[in-house]
């Protein structure tokens, strides 16, 4: 019987993940499983530019895994049973020998009233969708209010702004504007801001969102056609649900190689681990750390599966790029410590580095097993007969 492996989630790190893992074992001993609610590949960070009313290419998903062995199950995971090694989906149940969990974050939308009722999200197409379907609503004279500094809030705001200039934009920042990054690249920040219309708020909370306006701490009230919501994301709380141990915010704690500590069959990567980065802090959710994360767990799994040293790959958060609408963008390179750098990379430069990495990342992933050796790794006796 071959070792079932079931990949959840096919983003950024479980389209990679899967492709590398069939890329390197042998079908004769291994079945590979990807299991996806959606038909298409998202490219979650240009989602903002799909609301701003941009065409963004979505790869059918069984294009992408077409001709690598790789079955597709297009289905909504509603439960994982790591006791009886089984995922439940909405029509039955898929067993496992080894689960790679990559399902991801969503945008958190508790905790503020009227955020879950009134605001839009752009951390999953369908909601950029509706997101762009408002916008279009309105066309000139309307007002957007972007809640949230955070790269996503940035990057929503400027894309907006230039895209749409016809429309209001502002940007609610809870603290100083870009404070992540350096008093270079934060002057830039707020060049482009300047540049492109964007009003900021900072040091401002908000404390309730409703149908046409959005309520501020200090009384503060704005009107807004289309409020959108950044202000942080959140994990799927089914790994919380099925016993895996996590983090206190719903993340699979793993070990160093992406093992989950409770349960040494699950794999977890992306934004759904709490991993550990070579500097001893937790990584951030990103599309560097799905990569890190990703790669790490095949080095394992592989390594496992076919009694070879398992290798450490690097885990490591370097650098932050920012898109400020099609032309602009800012690179910011972080230390060891997580500190901006004092040095960034800004304007058409940084727009262009912002592209190559987002056109490097939809390519990895539309060619899951690019340069397939013509020897693939066959399991250890001792795994087959398992």
């Amino acid at each position: 019987m071959k070792h079932r492996i079931l990949v959840l989630g096919a983003g950024y790190a479980g389209a990679y993940t899967a492709g590398n893992l069939a890329r390197r074992l042998s079908p004769k001993d291994t079945e590979i499983t990807v299991v996806n609610a959606m038909p298409d590949f998202v490219q979650r960070m240009r989602l903002h530019q799909l609301a701003a009313g941009q065409d963004i290419e979505a790869p059918k998903l069984a294009d992408v895994f077409a001709d690598t062995g790789i079955r597709l199950r297009l289905a909504r995971v509603t439960a994982v049973d790591p006791k009886r090694q089984v995922v439940a989906v909405a029509d039955g149940e898929l067993g496992y020998d080894t689960l790679v969990y990559a399902l991801g974050s969503h945008g958190d939308v508790e905790g503020v009233p009227g955020v879950a009722e009134h605001a839009f999200d752009v951390a999953a197409r369908p909601s950029a969708l509706r997101l762009r379907e408002r916008l279009d609503r309105w066309g000139e004279g309307g007002s957007v209010v972007v809640v949230g500094d955070g790269l996503t809030g940035i990057e929503t705001a400027t894309e907006i702004a230039e895209s749409r200039p016809g429309l209001s934009v502002t940007l609610i920042a809870r603290g100083e504007l870009g404070a992540r990054l350096s008093a270079g690249a934060r002057g830039h920040l707020r060049r482009a801001c300047d540049r492109l219309g964007v009003t900021v708020l900072e040091h401002t909370n908000v404390e309730a969102v409703e149908a046409t306006r959005v309520l501020c701490a200090d009384g503060t009230t704005l009107a807004s056609d289309a409020t959108v919501w950044t202000a942080g994301f959140a994990v799927n709380p089914i790994a919380a649900a099925g016993g895996l141990e996590v983090a206190g915010n719903g993340q699979i704690i793993v070990e160093r190689t992406m093992r989950s500590v409770s349960h040494p069959n699950v794999y977890a990567i992306g934004d759904s681990v709490h991993a550990i980065g070579g500097n001893g802090r937790p990584l951030p959710m990103s599309c560097a750390s799905a990569g890190y994360t990703g790669r790490q767990a095949i080095e394992a799994i592989v390594g496992r599966l076919t009694g070879r040293t398992i290798a450490n790959t690097k885990l490591v958060y370097t650098y932050n790029h920012i898109s400020l609408g099609r032309r602009d963008g800012i690179l910011q390179t972080i230390d060891d410590e997580g500190r901006a750098q004092p040095k960034y990379k800004g304007g058409r430069k940084g727009a262009h580095i912002k592209a190559g990495i987002l056109k490097m990342a939809l390519w990895a992933t539309s060619h899951p097993t690019y340069g397939i050796p013509k020897r693939k790794h066959r399991l250890a006796a001792e795994k087959v007969l398992a």
